[in-house]
């Protein structure tokens, strides 16, 4: 058939469309690094999606008002305190995850409440893979649940932010079951009131990442109650014991495994 064949032009339009067809079909896709996917879980606002939890007390009361939102910052207050009597706060979000990165910027400010333990100064957490709120008990002090250790250093060397914490729970540390419930991981350290960014990767039981800035300070698998049930997911809170404590942000990014 000549090229100047009538057929062929009217072939050619039609030829034409079905390979941008096949080849378009074909082209891999590269979705961005960040298509907006990150959830805020703190709005800047109020509390809404959070739910309290004091040491004997009742869900849902806001002990003292100590989780409160000031100048676009989810506090941890200590303001309306005299003492400290054994009442550990939980602040718990609403959606239970397994698979996900969380991030945050936090900072510790002012000084701890009296009768808070020595332990508790400058010290918060969040608190990954915990027990649905629902069922915590009314006088239990902590849920079952992976704690992400934030320390604020004192001025008085190595106090590293990012340990691990196992209330009511266990996990594998250098590929060997550890029931201890301090682990330090050796994380950075930071003193006065600076902010600080810190992020988590989770990945239901099978790992956890406890990241500061571009550094995986800590990685560790299998975690499960002292049972021996597996985590493979749960709620997410942070604490209020006895360390007045400020969040500038707290957002999370769920992901498929």
């Amino acid at each position: 058939m000549s090229i100047h064949s009538p057929i062929l032009f009217r072939l050619l339009p039609i030829l034409f469309a079905f390979g941008c067809q096949i080849s378009a079909a074909d082209e891999p896709s590269h979705p961005t690094a960040d298509k907006s996917e990150w959830i805020q879980l703190f709005n800047g606002k109020d509390l809404e999606g959070w739910t309290p939890k004091f040491t004997k007390h009742d869900l849902g009361v806001n002990f003292r008002d100590t989780f409160k939102v000031e100048d676009g910052l989810l506090k941890i207050d200590y303001s309306k305190w005299d003492k400290f009597d054994g009442e550990f706060g939980h602040l718990f979000y609403k959606t239970p995850y397994s698979n996900y990165r969380l991030r945050a910027t936090y900072r510790f400010v002012g000084d701890q409440v009296e009768g808070g333990p020595a332990w508790a100064i400058r010290n918060n957490g969040f608190m990954i893979h915990c027990q649905d709120p629902k069922t915590i008990a009314r006088d239990q002090e902590f849920p079952n649940s992976i704690e992400v250790q934030l320390l604020g250093g004192l001025g008085k060397g190595d106090r590293g932010t990012l340990n691990i914490c196992t209330p009511g729970t266990q996990l594998f540390w250098d590929g060997e079951l550890t029931k201890k419930h301090v682990i330090e991981t050796g994380g950075p350290t930071f003193d006065g009131d600076q902010w600080v960014s810190v992020e988590i990767e989770v990945h239901g039981d099978r790992s956890i990442k406890h990241i500061a800035g571009d550094t995986i300070v800590c990685e560790y698998a299998r975690p499960q109650l002292d049972d021996g049930t597996p985590l493979s997911g749960g709620y997410i809170s942070i604490q209020a014991e006895t360390a007045p404590c400020e969040f500038k942000s707290i957002e999370l990014l769920p992901l498929t495994e």
